[in-house]
């Protein structure tokens, strides 16, 4: 499936991971967060920063569970963000066409 140019996003990111074994001693804690320093300003407006980010896993459940060993594990992870102009800035834009 691809995506329309204006859905494109402007940073990607992604990582992804193989093993033969897999076993956790705790259940991990995990979280994804983006910080919005030294967010964008464009002539005094701020724009919205849309942003996602996702696994996919083979043989390997969302929540894993301690002691149990997983074998033949493939990980792949990403995140996007996507600066969305202010509204005000794409009238501008239009008027100069």
């Amino acid at each position: 499936m691809s995506r329309r140019p204006e859905d494109e996003p402007d940073i990607e990111i992604g990582a992804s991971a193989t093993a033969k074994k897999l076993r956790f001693r705790k259940k991990p804690e995990t979280e994804v967060e983006f910080e919005k320093r030294g967010e964008a300003n464009l002539e005094g407006m701020a724009p919205e920063i849309k942003t996602s980010s996702g696994s996919k896993r083979e043989n390997l459940p969302d929540e894993v569970e301690p002691g149990v060993t997983y074998h033949d594990v493939h990980i792949r992870w990403g995140a996007a963000a996507k600066i969305v102009p202010p509204p005000e800035l794409e009238e501008d834009e239009d008027d100069q066409r």
